[in-house]
């Protein structure tokens, strides 16, 4: 059953890169973002709108949401496989093709390309408003290029090789449990006055869960640097010496690489939902960026998913071999 997964998360993968985000269907992962807006409505009219009441709040956030996602679909997948083992596989790679995010991210963030290679500055502002937090609405095209690029750095790791080794690790319910996590500090991961308290033990808990998956994709990304023409020892000088130059423990970590493999600079101020935040800069501006970056940003991002794929496939293999064998 557990190689069975692994073949699961393979062809949950390839779906992945061949068909994306199905626009005309219902995403489950929006299902989840429907429980998270239903369960906020009904905590903030229960618990009471002071620091200590809305921290309590968010910390029954995460139980509920946590546990009906992780519930339902654990549940749908032993029903499955109870019924027949190859529906309980086919369960599974929908599963892994639905929380993997590789030809969605690739796909938004070149829609950005795109606009800015038409000289359509207006467009590629709305365009990458639609992947990233911050305002975008006054952004030049060098602000444009930057977090189109930031993006698809830090969702690396969210979006796909973190998912991955929770899979790996734990089947579909830890997968499901990250997932719900992850949707949650995005939705309301803020430090506004509307999230700052509700939202802070989500972003808390994604803090934690993604402490490891965050340094494993950075050395993924370095690894798989030399893969698309990009300099691995940029990215390397770079992310030892600025991944911790953001307020999130983790988000610099693959903003570092991409910045060093690239030779840019990334981060720096940002406004977000009106208010101007200071933010450290990333990487050296040895030349300035430019929207062909986009393009090496997301060669290095599939590079560096087949190889996280690869050698965590190639490990649990191992292992599980090994535990055979004992």
């Amino acid at each position: 059953m557990i190689n069975q997964s692994l073949v699961a998360l393979m062809l949950g993968f390839c779906l992945d890169l061949l068909i994306g985000d199905p626009h005309a269907l219902y995403h489950p992962i929006r299902l989840v973002g429907n429980l998270i807006m239903a369960s906020e409505k009904f905590l903030r009219s229960f618990f009471p709108k002071t620091e200590k009441g809305e921290l309590a709040a968010g910390v029954f956030l995460v139980g509920i949401v946590c546990s009906v996602t992780t519930g339902v679909v654990l549940g749908v997948w032993y029903l499955a496989d109870w019924f027949a083992p190859a529906f309980g596989f086919a369960f599974e790679t929908l599963f892994c093709y639905w929380m993997l995010a590789t030809r969605a991210l690739r796909d938004e963030s070149m829609k950005v390309y795109e606009e800015l290679k038409k000289g359509d500055l207006p467009a590629a502002r709305r365009a990458v408003s639609m992947i990233v937090g911050r305002d975008t609405q006054n952004l030049t095209e060098e602000g444009v290029t930057k977090a189109a690029v930031e993006t698809v750095a830090e969702n690396t790791s969210d979006g796909i090789l973190a998912p991955m080794l929770f899979f790996v690790i734990g089947g579909v319910g830890l997968a499901a449990f990250y997932k719900a996590v992850n949707t949650m500090d995005s939705m309301g991961g803020y430090k506004n006055e509307k999230y700052l308290y509700f939202g802070r033990f989500a972003a808390k808990l994604d803090d934690v869960l993604n402490y490891i998956p965050s340094r494993m994709s950075a050395l993924f990304m370095i690894l798989s640097c030399r893969m698309v023409g990009l300099s691995a020892k940029g990215a390397w000088r770079i992310f030892k010496r600025d991944r911790y130059n953001h307020a999130s423990p983790n988000s610099a970590q693959t903003e570092s690489v991409m910045a060093g493999a690239l030779g840019v600079q990334l981060a720096g101020d940002a406004y977000y939902f009106g208010k101007l935040y200071k933010k450290k800069t990333i990487g050296d501006a040895r030349r300035p960026i430019e929207y062909e970056d986009i393009r090496r940003a997301n060669r290095l991002l599939y590079a560096s998913a087949i190889l996280t794929l690869v050698v965590l496939c190639v490990i649990k293999t191992g292992i599980l071999w090994c535990v055979g064998l004992w």
